[in-house]
């Protein structure tokens, strides 16, 4: 959750924020922080670099969250989901899935709580189904290969 503030706060966009309006800012904080416009000598030159490269994984993080990607790829989601769970983790408040298929898919905000009745589950793959792909936020981190 916090790398989702973070990358809002940076981008400066409302929750229910279109991609066109996040491409749009995306576009303009690019034309800003490029690091073309800073001599190489300059002081910001090195900021420019760090910054830019934060801009675009900002925009790829949020627009893998927006809702309608989410929406989009909704149809793959469930058919990573029905090949079965292969592998998971959890770092702090972020659950990462990997399925049978090769995909992994990040969930963001999975308290201890929800993990510890997840790993003890009788059936885990019914518990995640039931209690956490359609209750958290979540992106594809990594594509079926």
């Amino acid at each position: 959750m916090k790398r989702i503030n973070e990358y809002k706060k940076l981008f400066n966009v409302e929750p229910d924020t279109d991609l066109k309006a996040l491409k749009t800012t995306y576009r303009n904080l690019v034309k800003e922080w490029h690091p073309d416009k800073f001599a190489e000598n300059d002081e910001l030159a090195a900021e420019a670099e760090h910054k830019s490269r934060q801009i675009i994984d900002g925009y790829h993080f949020l627009v893998s969250i927006a809702p309608e990607t989410i929406a989009a790829n909704e149809n793959e989601h469930i058919s990573s989901a029905d090949t079965g769970i292969a592998d998971f983790k959890l770092k702090g408040q972020l659950l990462e899935v990997s399925f049978m298929d090769g995909s992994t898919y990040e969930y963001f905000g999975v308290s201890k709580n929800i993990f510890t009745r997840f790993v003890n589950a009788d059936k885990q793959l019914r518990f995640a189904k039931r209690n956490i792909f359609n209750s958290y936020l979540y992106r594809r981190a990594k594509k079926v290969a």
